[in-house]
């Protein structure tokens, strides 16, 4: 069974960093596209970064240039590196598999736990 779990998130201020853990069970992530997906409160569920198992990445208009998706095939976990934080980021961050096309995946594993990052001052 897949299972993801994320941690830390936490309250930062704007301008800061954080970096967000995904660890993955169940499943070898650098096997297949994984991505980081994000929920602001009113919001649609959106993703904002890839990674697949060639390594290359892609990023979400609003994210890049800021954000680095990254990952340790020796502990299957995948990372999210959050730089130059804005209030805008504020939202539930979870991971699963995506597409680098951003297109819909037709089966997503089951969601994790989930990790809340704000960013507030």
């Amino acid at each position: 069974q897949v299972q993801f779990v994320e941690s830390g998130g936490g309250l930062v201020q704007p301008g800061g960093s954080l970096r967000l853990s995904c660890a993955a069970s169940g499943i070898r992530i650098f096997l297949v596209t994984m991505g980081w997906y994000r929920q602001a409160p009113g919001r649609e569920r959106e993703l904002i970064a890839t990674l697949s198992g060639d390594g290359s990445t892609v990023y979400a208009d609003s994210v890049k240039g800021r954000f680095t998706v990254s990952r340790d095939s020796a502990t299957n976990t995948m990372y999210l590196q959050m730089n130059s934080l804005r209030p805008e980021d504020t939202a539930i961050y979870y991971c699963n598999r995506a597409r680098a096309d951003f297109r819909t995946v037709g089966q997503l594993f089951p969601w994790g736990r989930k990790t809340q990052v704000t960013v507030s001052s």
